[in-house]
């Protein structure tokens, strides 16, 4: 085999001229060739070397655009992501100057305020911007706040587009693929559907999000623990995110303590779920951000009528508002892609003392839990049966969010 090549055997071989191939010798970037006189013999078994200003150009070009991607990373969700105090989110948006990011904040406090159609409004301006933060914020909040509004093919729209964005860039840098994972796991647990198949791992995903963000993409892990009935793990996600500075996020903040409620509640701690409860109430009404409780009425057991509704009775009107609303947009969305057949029909009382005897309450125990009597809650069971025709807890249990 021969051991060494002229310059024009090595430029036929790399496919490159003479004259380059004599550069790279004179650069010394060919290991072991060597002169002899005005030309060079190659090592046969050399590799052609990499052209720097490909390399250089390519760099540069990665660098441009990652640099351009960090510089958008905060802008999405961006209200999430901030550590306003209780009673200042408002105050904080204002302070935002005018621009997508400021508008996106707003259609965040829209719907986290229960103001679904100012929500959609908003966010309807950026279904299809060009810049993936925009985009993948505005379809997440469009989509649940059509589910409120009854706009379901609008709704079902957004959603498609997050699983869209998720396959459409080959060579993603870490953040942008946390971010559209964020999206796609918070849409599928949120509205109690299966996890999408090509999902990155979560420790993959939360060390890309910033603190805020982080914080609800714990409460979407203890809640999506929570529905696989694994309560103390669950509620060791909420424990521990809320130590770790979880708390300065009010939007995080309401929905952790939620989950919390929905853990306790499941393990009969009512003491624990109650103070939770308190919790989610004291950050919420401050800014009045009530949409969270309005969305988790079903799976707190009865927590808004026991506690919220003695203390503060027409907010408390107010969020059912939001249960019914957003509850039968929710079910007509899962119940097709799920199969399952979740009660379209009772009132959320109804619904909440349901609940408590499908996971085996008692009635007596669902009385003093609600503030009502043993004789009221028979009353309000033998409504359910009727409506949804069952005989027993058994089949009970099909028609609730168990």
């Amino acid at each position: 085999m021969k051991e060494y090549l002229s310059t024009r055997e090595a430029a036929e071989k790399w496919g490159i001229s003479e004259r380059r191939v004599n550069q790279y010798c004179a650069e010394e970037r060919i290991p072991g060739a060597q002169r002899f006189g005005t030309s060079w013999a190659i090592p046969a078994s050399a590799e052609k070397p990499s052209d720097p200003r490909k390399k250089n150009h390519h760099t540069q070009t990665l660098a441009r655009k990652s640099l351009k991607r960090d510089k958008l990373y905060p802008d999405f969700m961006p209200l999430i992501s901030t550590a306003f105090k209780p009673g200042k989110c408002r105050e904080t948006i204002s302070k935002i100057p005018a621009g997508p990011k400021k508008d996106i904040a707003l259609a965040e406090y829209y719907y986290f305020s229960g103001q679904a159609a100012k929500a959609m409004r908003k966010a309807e301006l950026y279904l299809t911007n060009s810049e993936v933060p925009y985009r993948l914020s505005a379809c997440f909040i469009y989509a649940y706040a059509c589910l409120s509004m009854g706009q379901i093919t609008h709704a079902r729209y957004a959603l498609n587009e997050i699983k869209k964005t998720l396959s459409q860039e080959e060579e993603q840098i870490p953040r942008i693929r946390a971010i559209e994972a964020f999206v796609a796991s918070a849409s599928a647990v949120l509205l109690h559907l299966p996890l999408p198949n090509e999902m990155p791992p979560l420790e993959e995903v939360l060390p890309q999000l910033p603190p805020g963000l982080r914080a609800f993409a714990l409460y979407v892990q203890a809640h999506y623990l929570y529905l696989k009935e694994d309560y103390n793990r669950s509620i060791g996600i909420v424990e521990a995110t809320l130590a770790m500075d979880g708390e300065k996020y009010p939007i995080s903040a309401i929905y952790l303590h939620l989950v919390a409620v929905m853990d306790y509640m499941s393990l009969r701690e009512r003491e624990k779920a109650e103070y939770h409860m308190l919790e989610a109430w004291k950050k919420a009404q401050k800014d009045d951000l009530i949409e969270g409780l309005g969305e988790h009425h079903g799976l707190l057991g009865g927590m808004l009528e026991a506690v919220i509704k003695p203390i503060s009775p027409e907010d408390f009107k107010r969020i059912i508002d939001i249960t019914y609303r957003f509850s039968s947009g929710w079910r007509r969305v899962h119940n097709p892609i799920t199969g399952h057949d979740v009660a379209d029909d009772l009132s959320t009382t109804e619904f909440a003392v349901a609940m408590l005897t499908a996971r085996g309450w008692t009635h007596q125990e669902i009385a003093e839990h609600m503030n009502i009597s043993a004789n009221t809650v028979k009353s309000y069971i033998m409504q359910v049966k009727k409506k949804l025709n069952v005989k027993n807890r058994k089949e009970l249990k099909k028609y609730m969010l168990l």
